[in-house]
C-alpha cells in the first residue's frame, strides 16, 4: 500500500491523536502547568515508538525534557533531523478565547473552509510537528522510508529554549545528519504556498520604573513627584524617531543591508495590502518609512512594547500615583546584528533617558539570532520539489518576521541548513486567543513531508 493511500486511510486517527496532543496544556512559561509540560513529552515519546523509532528517549535537561527518536535503516543513507516544540504559548486571556483553549474544536473559517483546528498550540508547533511523526509512520506502514530520521522534539521553546545549546553541543554525533527539517513557520497561502529561508532574531527585555517608595495620594503629592508610569511612557517613546526608526545608539551599525535587486525579489512575492488591512480590521499599516509591509516584517528589526503595567487597574477608581512601572520590549533583530549586543545596547541607553527623579532596572529575558538558510540546497531542492507535487505549484522563498533561535544554532554547531517547512498561515493567531491551524493544512503538510524524503534521497544519491 501507498504512502498516501495509509495517510487517506487513516485520516480520522492522525487527527484525532493531534486533538489529544492538544488536550495537555503544556505551558512552559508557566510552573502551574509544570506536570502538564512532562506529560506532553511522555505522549511524543509514546507516538514515536508507536510509529517505528527503534530509539526512543526522553532526555532529561535542568529545565523540560527534550524527546529523541530515531530510525536508521542503512548509514549508507542520508539521515533527516526533525526539530520542533511540544511546549506552547500561555492561554491568557481565556476570556477573548471562543471556545476553551486547550479543548480543541473544529470550526469552519474563511481561510479554512474545510475547517481549522482551534486550540492553543494547534499551529505553533504541535500541529505542524507531529505532521512529521505521522508521515514517518506512514512511510514505516507502507514500508517505504526513503532515509534515515532523527527526531528532537523540546519542551522550551516559547521561554526561549535555555537548555537546547548544551544539548546540542553534548550531542553532535546522535544529532549528525545531512538536512534538518522545521515545521514552525507559515506559507504565504494554500494557493501560494512558500519555503522560508530568512527569519529574524530577537532581543526580550524587561524594565521596571520606580519612583517614591511607596504608591501616593494622587491629590496630595500629584504634581510634586515623578509618576513612573508617566515617566516609562516619555521613555519608550524616546526610542523611537517620527519615521518609526530606532534612536537606541548603534543599532543599525550590523544590519545586513539588501541590494535593490534582492529587494524588488522580495517584493514579487503575493501580497493585498487592503486584503491585509482588512484581516486585521485597521485603516492603515505602521512602520518604518521608506519600506514596504513585506519589507518590515521580513528584512527590518523592530522594536515593540508587548506588555506594560502599573498602578490601579482594578474596577472602579483610584487615586493613587504608583511607585512602579513596568515593561516588557522585544526587539526583532536581521542579519548581522548579535542579539546579546543589541541588549547591552538597549539597557545603557534606556538607563540614559531616566530622570533622576526615577529608578531603572533592566533585565534581559533571553534571546536568538536571525538567520538566512540557501534556496540552492539539496535540501531546499526536495523541499521545492515535494511542494510543487503535492501543491501543484512551485513555492516562492519568503523571510519572515518571526524568530527560531535555534535555527543560527543548528547551522553553528550541527552543520546542516535547516530547511523552515512550515504550512501554518499567518492568519493562524500565533501566540494570540483562538490560535487555529487548517485540517487540509495539517494532511498536505503530512503528505509533503513524505514526499520531501523521497524527493531528498534521489537528490543526495544523484
Amino acid at each position: 500500500m501507498s504512502v498516501n493511500k495509509i495517510i487517506q486511510e487513516n485520516k480520522d486517527r492522525f487527527l484525532n491523536e493531534l486533538l489529544d496532543l492538544l488536550r495537555i496544556p503544556s505551558v512552559s512559561a508557566d510552573p502551574k502547568f509544570k506536570d502538564e509540560v512532562f506529560k506532553a513529552a511522555e505522549f511524543v515519546k509514546n507516538s514515536l515508538e508507536k510509529a517505528g523509532a527503534d530509539v526512543v528517549e526522553i532526555c532529561e535537561t535542568p529545565g523540560y525534557p527534550i524527546v529523541y527518536g530515531e530510525k536508521i535503516i542503512d548509514p549508507n543513507l542520508p539521515t533527516v533531523l526533525v526539530y520542533g516544540h511540544y511546549d506552547v504559548q500561555p492561554a491568557d486571556p481565556y476570556e477573548l478565547w471562543d471556545s476553551p483553549p486547550f479543548e480543541p474544536v473544529i470550526k469552519k473559517t474563511a481561510n479554512h473552509p474545510e475547517g481549522a483546528i482551534f486550540a492553543r498550540g494547534s499551529a505553533d508547533d504541535k500541529g505542524q510537528f507531529y505532521m512529521h511523526v505521522k508521515a514517518f509512520e506512514a512511510m514505516m506502514a507502507a514500508g517505504d522510508l526513503p532515509c534515515n530520521v532523527k527526531f528532537m522534539i523540546e519542551g522550551e521553546e516559547e521561554v526561549g529554549s535555555d537548555n537546547l545549546e548544551g544539548f546540542v553541543l553534548a550531542n553532535k554525533e546522535k544529532l549528525k545528519s545531512d538536512v534538518i527539517l522545521i515545521s514552525d513557520t507559515h506559507m504565504i497561502s494554500m494557493q501560494d504556498p512558500s519555503i522560508t529561508v530568512g527569519l529574524r532574531g530577537l532581543t526580550y527585555m524587561e524594565v521596571e520604573v520606580t519612583g517614591p517608595n511607596r504608591d501616593l495620594h494622587s491629590g496630595t503629592y500629584g504634581g510634586a513627584v515623578a509618576n513612573p508610569i508617566n515617566v516609562l511612557a516619555k521613555m519608550i517613546a524616546s526610542l523611537k524617531d517620527e519615521n518609526e526608526h530606532i534612536t537606541i545608539p548603534g543599532f543599525y551599525d550590523k544590519v545586513q543591508e539588501l541590494t535593490a535587486e534582492q529587494r524588488s525579489r522580495l517584493n514579487e512575492a503575493p501580497f493585498d495590502l487592503e486584503e491585509y488591512k482588512a484581516k486585521l480590521e485597521v485603516d492603515e499599516v505602521h512602520g518604518e518609512k521608506g519600506y514596504t509591509t513585506i519589507e518590515r516584517v521580513g528584512i527590518r528589526p523592530t522594536l515593540d512594547v508587548n506588555g506594560i503595567w502599573g498602578g490601579y487597574i482594578g474596577e472602579g477608581a483610584k487615586t493613587v500615583l504608583p511607585s512602579k512601572a513596568y515593561a516588557k520590549i522585544s526587539m526583532r533583530l536581521v542579519p548581522d546584528q548579535n542579539w546579546k549586543e543589541i541588549a547591552k545596547l538597549f539597557e545603557d541607553y534606556f538607563r540614559s533617558l531616566a530622570p533622576k527623579s526615577v529608578k531603572v532596572k533592566v533585565r534581559s529575558h533571553h534571546g536568538g539570532s536571525p538567520a538566512v538558510v540557501s534556496d540552492t540546497s539539496v535540501g531546499y531542492k526536495a523541499a521545492e520539489a515535494a511542494m510543487e507535487e503535492t501543491f501543484g505549484k512551485r513555492p516562492i522563498p519568503t523571510r519572515e518576521g518571526g524568530s527560531i533561535p535555534i535555527v543560527a544554532l543548528f547551522q553553528k554547531e550541527l552543520g546542516s541548513d535547516p530547511i523552515l517547512f512550515g504550512f501554518g498561515l499567518d492568519t493562524d493567531a500565533l501566540h494570540s486567543p483562538n490560535e487555529h491551524y487548517g485540517v487540509q493544512n495539517y494532511f498536505i503538510g503530512i503528505e509533503t513531508i513524505a514526499a520531501f524524503f523521497r524527493h531528498f534521497r534521489q537528490m543526495s544519491q544523484s
